[in-house]
């Protein structure tokens, strides 16, 4: 875990939750008397602006970080591109830069830059005590992130011209929806694919709502869809996140989509690993190079908005030039057929919500009955 400095002073209410390499900063506006020194362990966060952004949504990302050689340079390159400026290069002290453009919406890109072994996660953080008691699930990067838009054309086009990336992945709801709604889907990715953005779009004019329309309606408006937190071992960190209480899953698909799954992955996965898949819902999935496990939590908040997704890549190995062993980006692909799993999930998350707001037939029937 590691918390903000000079706690006392702070105009945020900021932690981080880590998980190995995967750390993710939680903010909340909590302005101090005037009579305190403001200080903010993030230079762009504002109480005003976090207020702004949390008020209409409770739960939801208003920044995904990017890791990069030089921010200041990044940030201009990204600029001189057509990405809108959010927040100038700034020297965070001991060798680290933050910057930050505009990604869709309220949604911004941050780039940070620098390393230094004596500076917990960024400079104004320190590393608290971990008790006996913090559980460790096993994720440890961010695989990907999900984001729905309204419209995917001009976004997808402004993300790409700025970053330089390349498309990844693209799925429209011939490949995905159901016989009741759909989506379209793109993902980019940098060279090497350690980093994949997807977008998704609604799709009208279908029997029911689009689920990410659902989103959009109750996140006012663009956001963060899902966060794909990497595992090594998927098996075991569901099976841990299953005996916590505080995580739920979506239902996992019917029996038989684990016949395919022996066809599909019993060269890789055994008879035992995949009889644990089916146990615990998880999906599986694969391409010419690599096997894909994921499964997805229900909205991790009070509305049907922002959840998380356990990946696990598997297959891809090669060697660098020192000979050490590392698996190629984007392993697996991005899960086609789970996708598909993944849709017919929210569908029915979403029929769920619909039946529970639906007025019982005694209230339905009742007429009151004056003198």
């Amino acid at each position: 875990m590691v918390k903000p400095e000079q706690e006392e002073e702070e105009t945020e209410e900021f932690k981080l939750v880590a998980a190995l390499s995967a750390l993710h900063p939680l903010s909340a506006p909590c302005p101090l008397p005037p009579h305190l020194r403001c200080f903010a362990s993030i230079p762009s966060f504002s109480a005003a602006t976090a207020e702004t952004f949390i008020s209409p949504r409770l739960v939801a990302v208003r920044a995904i970080a990017l890791s990069v050689s030089d921010a200041a340079a990044a940030f201009t390159i990204a600029v001189a591109n057509g990405a809108v400026p959010t927040f100038p290069p700034t020297d965070l002290g001991h060798g680290f830069c933050l910057a930050e453009v505009a990604l869709y919406g309220d949604v911004v890109l941050r780039f940070v830059s620098g390393s230094d072994p004596s500076v917990d996660f960024l400079p104004g953080f320190a590393t608290t005590k971990r008790s006996s008691e913090d559980l460790d699930y096993g994720l440890h990067s961010l695989d990907h992130a999900v984001d729905s838009v309204q419209k995917l054309g001009p976004v997808f086009s402004y993300m790409k011209k700025f970053l330089g990336f390349h498309e990844f992945a693209e799925f429209t709801t011939e490949d995905i929806g159901t016989a009741e709604s759909g989506l379209n889907t793109a993902v980019l990715a940098n060279n090497d694919e350690t980093v994949l953005l997807s977008l998704v779009e609604p799709v009208h004019g279908t029997r029911r709502r689009s689920q990410v329309q659902t989103y959009l309606d109750h996140n006012s408006g663009p956001g963060v869809h899902h966060l794909a937190l990497r595992s090594d071992d998927a098996i075991t960190t569901v099976r841990k996140m299953k005996a916590v209480s505080g995580f739920e899953f979506m239902q996992g698909p019917p029996p038989n989509y684990y016949e395919g799954v022996e066809r599909r992955a019993g060269d890789v996965l055994s008879d035992e690993q995949i009889r644990e898949c089916q146990e615990l819902g998880l999906l599986v999935d694969r391409d010419d190079q690599g096997v894909l496990l994921q499964i997805f939590t229900k909205p991790i908040g009070d509305r049907p908005t922002i959840f998380l997704e356990i990946i696990q890549r598997i297959g891809c190995m090669a060697m660098d030039e020192q000979g050490k062993e590392y698996q190629k980006g984007g392993c697996g692909g991005f899960g086609k057929g789970n996708v598909i799993e993944l849709f017919k999930c929210l569908e029915e998350y979403d029929k769920s919500l619909d039946a529970k707001h639906q007025p019982s037939k005694a209230s339905a029937s009742f007429k009151w009955k004056g003198k």
